[in-house]
C-alpha cells in the first residue's frame, strides 16, 4: 500500500512541478514544450533504469550510475546556464516566491520515516532526509509568503540554504549506506536499499537534481537583489 501510495504522490510531484516550472519561465510555447518532453524523457530514462535495477548498492556499476543520473542534470543547467543568456535569463525570471513555495511537495519527505519504520531504510539517511525535507516543505510556503512580500531576506538565505544542504547530505547518507557498494561506510540494516528501486529511487533520480537546480536559482537571484541593492545606494 504504501508503494502505491508513493507513486501516485511522486509521479503527482513530477508532472506538476515540471508543468510549474516551465509554465513560470518567460520562454515561448515552443520551447516550453521541449522543455516538458525533455523532463519528461529523462523521468522516463530515470525511471527504465530502476526497473532494470541498475541503481542497487550490491550492482558493480550502481553508485556510479545514481550518481551520473543526479548529476547530469546539474551539469547540464550549470553548462548551458554559464554560456547562453537566454537560459540563464529563462531560469532567473522564474518568480522566487514561486520556486520557494514549490518545495511545498518536500512534505512527502515523510515517506522516509515511514519506510524506516517498515524496515526498507536503515541508518541515519531515513531521518536526516525525512526530517530535513518536512522541515523544508513545512516552511516553503511561510517564506515564500514573505519573499512575495519583500521581506524576510536573511530568513529567505537561510531557509534556503538548509533545503540545499538537506539534500546534499541526503545524497551523501544514501551512497555511503547503500549495502554492498564499495562505498558503503555505514552499516545498517537496509541502508538505503528502497530509494534503489521503484518508485521511491524517483526521489534521488528525479526531484532531488530539479529541487537542487531551484535552489541553485533562489541563491542566485538572491545574491543578484544584493547586488541591485548596494549599487542603488552608491
Amino acid at each position: 500500500m504504501l508503494d502505491f501510495i508513493g507513486t501516485i504522490v511522486l509521479v503527482a510531484a513530477i508532472i506538476v512541478s515540471i508543468n510549474a516550472l516551465t509554465g513560470a519561465m518567460p520562454i515561448s510555447t515552443a520551447q516550453r514544450i521541449a522543455v516538458s518532453v525533455g523532463a519528461g524523457l529523462w523521468t522516463g530514462l530515470a525511471a527504465a533504469l530502476a526497473a532494470a535495477n541498475q541503481f542497487r548498492g550490491a550492482s558493480p556499476l550502481g553508485p556510479l550510475m545514481i550518481g551520473a543520473v543526479i548529476a547530469l542534470p546539474l551539469v547540464a543547467t550549470a553548462v548551458a546556464s554559464a554560456i547562453s543568456a537566454p537560459v540563464r535569463a529563462s531560469l532567473l525570471g522564474m518568480p522566487m516566491p514561486f520556486l520557494i513555495g514549490l518545495n511545498v511537495w518536500r512534505i512527502a519527505g515523510g515517506f522516509f520515516i515511514l519506510l524506516a519504520a517498515e524496515g526498507r531504510l536503515g541508518g541515519p539517511f531515513p531521518y536526516s532526509a525525512g526530517w530535513g525535507d518536512i522541515i523544508t516543505g513545512v516552511l516553503a510556503l511561510p517564506v515564500a509568503w514573505l519573499a512575495l512580500r519583500g521581506q524576510g531576506r536573511a530568513l529567505v538565505w537561510t531557509w534556503n540554504a538548509f533545503g540545499m544542504l538537506d539534500l546534499v547530505v541526503a545524497i551523501t547518507l544514501g551512497v555511503i549506506s547503500a549495502n554492498g557498494s564499495p562505498l558503503q561506510v555505514i552499516h545498517a540494516g537496509s541502508g538505503s536499499e528502497a530509494v534503489q528501486v521503484l518508485p521511491w529511487s524517483l526521489i534521488p533520480t528525479v526531484l532531488v537534481p530539479m529541487f537542487l537546480i531551484v535552489h541553485a536559482v533562489i541563491f542566485r537571484q538572491l545574491a543578484r537583489a544584493s547586488q541591485g541593492a548596494e549599487a542603488s545606494q552608491r
